[in-house]
């Protein structure tokens, strides 16, 4: 599985890879949205997570990219904010987006997006678990 995440804070980079240290996937990291775009079109990531607030580009103008250059399938986005003001969703899920975790991170929440993401036909996510 490719996971894409879209993270300007290098301690925040930090801590989502302990997170998902024990994953069998593959994680890039775009320090910004521009660099998130780019790297959309080179690896074709199967999930992304996407910083809101980042600078260059952010993460909503961001996701309107990625989402103009979809062709075959829709790629999921997380968004990834420290805002979780009462609207904040409905403005993420507006801006493209197709769902949201809030800062600081918690582990059951981001690997439960990735498990809803992970297909049978993809490589298994956890060490023990069997392909199929």
């Amino acid at each position: 599985m490719r996971i894409l995440a879209a993270e300007d804070n290098k301690t925040n980079q930090f801590v989502f890879g302990k997170m998902i240290k024990d994953l069998n996937i593959d994680l890039v990291f775009a320090n910004n949205g521009a660099e998130a775009i780019s790297l959309f079109q080179e690896n074709t990531p199967d999930l992304i997570f996407m910083d809101i607030s980042m600078p260059i580009v952010d993460g909503k103008e961001a996701t309107a990219a990625i989402r103009q250059l979809e062709t075959d399938r829709r790629t999921p986005i997380i968004a990834l904010t420290a805002h979780a003001m009462a609207g904040d969703e409905d403005e993420i899920l507006k801006a493209g987006l197709d769902g949201y975790l809030t800062k600081p991170l918690r582990k059951p929440s981001l690997l439960e997006q990735i498990e809803t993401v992970h297909t049978p036909d993809m490589a298994p996510l956890y060490a023990l678990q069997e392909a199929g």
